[in-house]
Order: C-alpha cells, then structure tokens, then sequence
C-alpha cells in the first residue's frame, strides 16, 4: 500500500482493503484514536490523518498533526492537579478539554489513611480509565491488572515540555520504531528519568537544571526539525559538551 492511499479525511468509511491482515486472529482488531465502530461492521474515520496499523497489537487508529489531543482509554497522559474535592482529583490534560478526574483512591495501595496527599499544580503520570463523549475523562495511577503503580503516580520535581502528539507516539513506540534516538544517546552519558504522555507532554528530571534543560530543549527541537537519525546524535554530541 502506498503511503498517500492511507490518508483519510473525516466521516470516511475504511475500506476492508486498508486494513492489513492481523497476524494475531485469536484477537479482536482494536480501533485507537481517530476511528469508531458502527454496527454491524463500519470503521468510520472521525479526524484527518494517516491511517496506522500495528499487527502484532491488532491494533489500528489515526495518526493527525493537529496538535489537539483526544482522551482515549489505555493512553498514558502527563496530567496537573488543579482543585479537589472529598473523594476525587480534577486534573488537566489539556488547556482545552474538560478536567479529568482522578480518585483519590486509584493509586497503588491506596486507603483512605494511606492515599496520597496532593495539592494543586501536582503532576500525576496516570492512565485514561474513562472517555467517552458523554462523561468527562477518568484517571488511574495503578495498574489494574497488577494492583501496582508500574511507573504511575505523582511526578516530583523535573520539568515539562510541550511536544507535538506524534512525537509523543513516536517516543512511546518500543525497539526503535518511532526514528527517535536523542533519549537513548543521553542516557549513554548521563543518569535521567523521563516519562511520556500521550497528550503532548514530556516530563524529565535529572541531577542538575542544566542537564534538564538541554534533554527537553534536544527533544523539542528533534519534533520542530524533524531530525532524521544521523542528525539526533549530532545534536546530542554537540549537546553533551554543555553538559
């Protein structure tokens, strides 16, 4: 399939025929961000994009350039306590959508006594629960098939940067995939802690402000640029003599 025939527009109808074949068919086929089912068997497009397929996953959603995130469940978001009430966090991911909320006891071993205790301006590094266009989104910070954090949870100190959502998918995507080596060409000289969220965040916390900054600034202009590879490890050796 040539890359211009998996652009698709709002509304469409996706063909059977751009739907590879899943290399997995125990699975069902499962529709990201950007598609709906409507019975019986229509996959109906609902934003402008490139249509992505992973086969291993069965998976198959739409990948846009508009900079405007659309909570869906299982995304994994960088989000900023705003206010609270008795039992609930209401949490941003973006400065667009409606507050998300966020039990107070959707954190790993969490009880009443032991629950954390957040106040505003927290980051959480959480997990979409909930989305749908009826209710408002819901968050967790606890894996619910392990009953552990996993890497979820409150975000202390560090920093965060604004990235494009295909960078974000792009820096989430395993083994290499994404064309995205800058964290990787750091880490080989210098200790760091990143995570990623699926709405355009980046959050990085190192020893030193400096360190913190450079890591971000190389990100950010990686998803400006569009660095290829070669130019990633360029960037990150000139870097690195800031260091």
């Amino acid at each position: 399939m040539e890359e211009g025939e998996r652009c698709i527009l709002p509304g469409g109808v996706i063909p059977a025929e751009m739907l590879s074949i899943p290399s997995n068919t125990s699975h069902v086929l499962k529709l990201g961000p950007g598609l709906r089912h409507v019975p019986p068997s229509a996959i109906i497009s609902t934003t402008a994009g490139e249509l992505c397929i992973d086969q291993k996953k069965n998976t198959v959603w739409v990948e846009n350039c508009n900079g405007r995130y659309i909570p869906t469940i299982g995304d994994l978001v960088i989000a900023q306590l705003h206010h609270s009430s008795p039992e609930v966090y209401f949490c941003a991911i973006t400065s667009y959508t409606a507050f998300a909320s966020l039990p107070h006891l959707a954190f790993a071993s969490a009880t009443k006594k032991t629950r954390p205790q957040l106040g505003a301006g927290s980051i959480v590094y959480a997990r979409i629960s909930l989305a749908n266009k009826h209710f408002d989104p819901e968050l967790e910070c606890v894996n619910p098939n392990t009953n552990k954090a996993d890497g979820l949870g409150e975000l202390k100190g560090g920093m965060i940067f604004d990235i494009s959502l295909v960078m974000a998918r792009r820096l989430m995507m395993p083994g290499g995939k994404g064309a995205v080596c800058i964290l990787e060409e750091f880490a080989q000289k210098t200790p760091f802690e990143v995570a990623v969220g699926r709405n355009g965040k980046l959050w990085i916390e190192s020893k030193a402000i400096k360190t913190t900054l450079v890591i971000g600034n190389a990100i950010v202009e990686t998803d400006r640029e569009a660095l290829d590879l070669n130019s990633q490890r360029t960037l990150v050796r000139k870097l690195l003599k800031a260091i």
